[in-house]
């Protein structure tokens, strides 16, 4: 039984649902798989520097302080060219610009084998920030231009589980890399070699990008024209409604900044466990690091499921506060016990999985958020803004964590702190009108 799209006009083209969900089924697997795998090797240059602390601090003489701000200044530079950088992706396109990203991220990636001071440290992390710069809102943005509310959260959650899957396959291949290169090859230490080795993949799906990716719909050569006229249909009736926001409108919008710092408190969350992560393990009497690299990835293993499940059920009930207040909850609880038990591997690993699942989960439904009344340009703008905005966390984050440590000789009270951002991005969550998300 065929159907006139919903908002479309008496007398427009109707829709066979089955032929709908066999359309976004095909632009799903042309495009979701290829976008994973090049947030899988982004993720994985951008929080590397996690395994490599295991041996680099020693080696180079730095505390556990500069490594937090170190860390963190990579965000510094993201935060300074999120914008622009998004802005330029929608006049340009997303094939080109995207593979910019990508080759330029992974030879400056591939750079931090140099490091060899405090200042070089700060100055590379500035610049891999800077070239990595608009990829994530570059993404969400470019979704908007394929998917319409009902379906979008699905598929960004099904994007981010890179997160989870890059920490499940980089966990282990960090700790083979350093364990195989533990006394060191051609005069380069472990964690060069773990820089440079894991560097490439970027630069190839750089390559592989610019003959892939397509700008949007209308270029899309593997679609019919009907299949392009019903997905162009669904996204122009998908938009009513939304602002179209002038990109000097959008800093000075309520609901943005509100964005923003929800998201800032759910980064705290990500970023002090992905950066610490291996620590907190090696503190429970893992000293290994291969098995430190096998324990990461259990945690992410479960949360790669997690984000699928509970962004599959936000998308069926047309539902978002809930399905992102109750994890960001559970997140912080999961923190909370890591501490409690943190004498006791097995508990440990147990409450770091609870806070891992809770923490990723929140980031692909809060999405659904603010693309749920942004559109145009002002979506371009406001994406990218809250992106960088929340993503100064990554930058607050490690480093409060870093000093907390060096202050206390313990990560107990950064973990406090970070479920104590948990809650908060929870609350805030829940101020959000239900009628403006629930799409």
């Amino acid at each position: 039984m065929e159907k006139q799209s919903p908002g479309a006009p008496a007398g427009a083209t109707t829709v066979n649902p089955g032929q709908e969900a066999a359309t976004y089924n095909k632009v799903g697997w042309r495009l979701i798989p290829f976008l994973l795998l090049c947030y899988i090797v982004a993720y994985l240059d951008r929080v590397n520097v996690g395994f490599a602390k295991l041996k680099m601090l020693q080696d180079l003489g730095l505390s556990e302080t500069i490594y937090g701000l170190g860390a963190g200044i990579f965000f510094i530079g993201y935060f300074l060219f999120e914008v622009p950088s998004n802005v330029i992706l929608h006049r340009m396109g997303a094939r080109v610009w995207i593979a910019r990203i990508m080759l330029s991220w992974g030879v400056i990636s591939a750079a931090m084998m140099f490091v060899s001071s405090e200042t070089s440290f700060y100055v590379v992390r500035f610049f891999l920030g800077m070239a990595e710069a608009g990829f994530f809102p570059g993404i969400i943005l470019y979704m908007t231009y394929w998917y319409p509310a009902e379906r979008r959260a699905r598929m960004i959650g099904l994007f981010m589980t890179a997160i989870a899957l890059s920490s499940v396959i980089g966990g282990p291949i960090s700790g083979w890399i350093m364990r195989t290169f533990a006394d060191g090859a051609m005069g380069l230490k472990d964690w060069q070699w773990l820089f440079v080795l894991e560097g490439v993949p970027s630069v190839i799906m750089g390559v592989v990008t610019f003959f892939y990716l397509d700008d949007g719909i209308d270029h899309a050569k593997w679609l019919t024209a009907d299949e392009k006229a019903m997905l162009k249909r669904n996204i122009v009736t998908e938009n009513v409604g939304k602002e179209d926001l002038h990109i000097g409108a959008v800093f000075k919008h309520p609901r943005v900044w509100l964005m923003s710092l929800i998201y800032f408190c759910f980064v705290m969350g990500l970023y002090g466990v992905g950066f610490w992560l291996p620590t907190i393990i090696k503190a429970t009497g893992v000293k290994d690091v291969l098995q430190i690299g096998l324990l990461t990835a259990i945690p992410y293993g479960f949360a790669a499921v997690a984000m699928i499940l509970v962004s599959r059920r936000a998308d069926r009930n047309r539902e978002r506060r809930w399905h992102i207040a109750i994890p960001a909850l559970a997140g912080a609880l999961g923190l909370i016990l890591s501490v409690i038990w943190g004498q006791n591997t097995l508990l440990a690993m147990a409450a770091l999985t609870l806070a891992t699942m809770g923490i990723l989960t929140t980031l692909p439904l809060f999405w659904s958020l603010p693309t749920a009344f942004l559109a145009g340009a002002g979506a371009a703008a406001g994406i990218a803004l809250i992106n960088s905005l929340g993503n100064l966390a990554g930058f607050v984050s490690p480093f409060l964590v870093g000093w907390l440590k060096d202050a206390t000789q313990s990560t107990d009270a950064g973990m406090y702190m970070l479920a104590g951002s948990m809650v908060l991005g929870a609350l805030l969550t829940l101020s959000v009108p239900a009628r403006l998300v629930n799409k």
